[in-house]
């Protein structure tokens, strides 16, 4: 697991796995968004099994996958509103952490 820090709300990885959300608590994350469709690879977490584990932690957690389509003003709109809704810091994911470091920067165009 690789986080890196964008800002103080907000950090991006590569693809976590549920042995990792323990780690992920302890440095004090308070939410998850994952941007990776389910079923993306085959020997990837399916969101519902992070999301179950996470939320037993007390991370409240998203999803907001970006495909092969790229980030859509769909995917947009629902990271603004995990941004708005959800505590943070906030931990986003993905397969290497770029989609979730560009659809957090497109959100910064509508959030201001």
């Amino acid at each position: 697991m690789d986080i890196r820090e964008i800002n103080d709300e907000y950090s991006v990885s590569g693809q976590i796995a549920v042995e990792d959300l323990d780690a992920i608590a302890a440095l004090g994350f308070k939410s998850i968004v994952c941007h990776r469709p389910d079923h993306e690879q085959p020997d990837q977490p399916e969101f519902s099994v992070i999301a179950a584990r996470a939320k037993e932690l007390g991370i409240e957690v998203a999803h907001v996958p970006v495909g092969p389509m790229g980030v859509t003003a769909e995917a947009v709109h629902g990271m603004v509103d995990a941004l708005d809704e959800l505590p943070r810091p906030m931990l986003g994911y993905c397969r290497s952490g770029m989609r979730s470091t560009k659809i957090y920067e497109q959100t910064q165009h509508i959030r201001g």
